[in-house]
């Protein structure tokens, strides 16, 4: 949005500033003039610094004071005073719309640049394709995986990919996942290959994701080289071979050896052991590698989606905010900017849900016992949660025994947010969410209760699996990492949660903590 070369829109917006007061000198009867002040202003919005929209608004707003000064026989001196404080007034909220959209559209470029350093970055190579098996975007990794440029890859085919004796019968593959698209693993139960643009062919992993735009369909494919992989298991096939052998072999000695010392025989058996460990370690490294695999292919594929639908809004609207230059359509740019709001704080979630969940998984969350006033922070969480209430939701807050708790002030504070949120996220407008706060033994129970649409049967085992969603909730905004993170966290406190949930009554959750820890 913001100009290279910002020196034409300045002297613009200068001589438009100029030639209205000149004009408004000469024909001081005339107030519309003041309008050339708002449009010097709102010109700056496409001027990346501030200190410009700040200097014609305040030179807009002086030659608006000083033209009150101006002979004028035809109206009261009561009637330019009136005139003159409107311009005054259009004109500091015009400076000060600018320079809050300006915000707003820099916040914009930090979140498209994040996205950018994702998809740029990643450890995967990335392909997206139209409804055509056209390719249109490539990432560098995959650039390096196939050794092509980008500019040699943008309007091909995915086939230029695959190998050739696979490319026959790839076309109707395509159409078919095309024609019922979903997001999967590619080659279950058998291996895939593709092809470098010098014809050579390596193993990989392909995942496929989809989404539509209109009338036309994308799908993205995520790549990873499986090279060293397939490696692994080559040589591991190959231990297990010798390790058969050796195995086969000693029994044999065992069976003609049975007369010789104890000590040889025990050696033996010593290495026979020690070789069916290493096999058994070989195994759970790979099934642990494949686990990890699984795991960031399903992140990758969640954060495509849930990043996607934001971030569509946040340039949606941008766009439609620039339509709406006049006065009477101000309803329709705060619509656009409330909407601009919503999509940021959803993204802003997202990154806090990621980044909780990458400092459990890497074991970096350490605990910090201090004594605070529970009841104090349950108010604050209620009152940060205002902004996301829907309409008519209210908390009702029973609090009883002593307010004093020391456990750590930072994790619970935000397994109450979690939870509190998860409430009112989940529950329809005019209904209550009851928070009951009481003491048991030396332990404080937290119950959140709402009315919202529960949990079914078959979801509530899996509930706090890391990015599980409920069927019901899959059209609600969410990661599935928050009730995961939530367990993390009072797992750490030593505590214990629990709920208790009917579809379409709503849900009561328990949690638990040891209250008295001050070691």
């Amino acid at each position: 949005m913001f100009k290279e070369n910002p020196l034409p829109i300045i002297l613009f917006s200068f001589a438009v500033i100029m030639a209205t007061a000149v004009m408004q000198y000469q024909q001081p009867d005339y107030s519309f003039f003041d309008g050339g002040y708002i449009i010097a202003i709102l010109l700056t919005i496409f001027l990346k610094d501030d200190l410009y929209t700040r200097i014609f608004g305040f030179t807009g707003l002086a030659f608006t004071v000083i033209s009150f000064f101006y002979q004028d026989s035809t109206i009261s001196i009561s009637q330019v005073l009136l005139q003159r404080l409107f311009s005054a007034i259009v004109i500091i909220m015009t400076m000060m719309l600018v320079i809050y959209l300006k915000k707003l559209y820099r916040s914009l470029e930090k979140e498209e640049r994040q996205v950018t350093a994702l998809f740029e970055h990643a450890t995967e190579g990335i392909i997206l394709t139209n409804g055509k098996g056209e390719i249109i975007l490539v990432n560098p990794e995959a650039e390096r995986l196939f050794n092509y440029h980008k500019s040699e890859l943008l309007g091909q085919a995915i086939e230029i990919l695959i190998p050739m004796r696979f490319q026959p019968n790839h076309h109707n593959y395509r159409n078919q996942f095309y024609d019922k698209p979903s997001n999967r693993r590619m080659g279950q139960g058998r291996d895939l290959f593709a092809r470098r643009k010098d014809a050579s062919e390596f193993p990989v992993e392909v995942s496929l994701s989809h989404f539509s735009d209109k009338k036309d369909q994308y799908v993205i494919a995520f790549i990873i080289d499986i090279t060293q992989r397939k490696e692994a298991e080559r040589k591991l096939l190959l231990q297990k071979e010798q390790l058969e052998k050796v195995t086969n072999d000693v029994r044999k000695l065992n069976t003609d050896l049975e007369t010789k010392v104890e000590e040889r025989t025990l050696i033996l058996k010593e290495a026979l052991q020690e070789l069916e460990r290493s096999q058994i370690e070989l195994e759970e490294a790979l099934n642990k590698e494949k686990e990890l695999n699984e795991i960031k292919s399903r992140f990758v594929s969640m954060a495509s989606h849930e990043f996607r639908t934001p971030l569509s809004t946040i340039l949606s609207s941008a766009t439609l905010i620039s339509r709406y230059q006049q006065q009477t359509e101000q309803p329709q740019r705060d619509k656009h900017v409330f909407r601009i709001k919503d999509a940021v704080h959803h993204l802003n979630d997202l990154l806090e849900d990621f980044l909780s969940f990458g400092k459990l998984e890497e074991g970096k969350v350490e605990t910090q016992i201090s004594q605070f006033n529970i009841h104090e922070l349950v108010f604050e969480v209620e009152e940060e949660l205002k902004t996301v209430m829907k309409k008519g939701q209210v908390f009702e807050t029973n609090l009883e025994g002593s307010p004093l708790c020391a456990t750590d002030k930072r994790l619970l504070k935000h397994v109450l947010i979690n939870l509190f949120s998860n409430a009112l996220k989940f529950s329809e407008v005019e209904k209550r969410i009851r928070v009951s706060i009481f003491r048991a033994d030396s332990n404080v129970v937290i119950k959140v209760k709402d009315e919202g649409i529960g949990i079914a049967k078959e979801d509530q085992e899996y509930l706090f699996d890391s990015f599980f969603r409920a069927k019901n909730a899959f059209n609600i905004q969410g990661t599935g990492l928050g009730l995961h993170i939530v367990k993390r966290y009072i797992d750490l406190l030593q505590g214990e949660i629990s709920f208790d949930s009917e579809l379409n009554v709503g849900t009561t959750v328990t949690v638990k903590l040891p209250c008295n820890r001050l070691n």
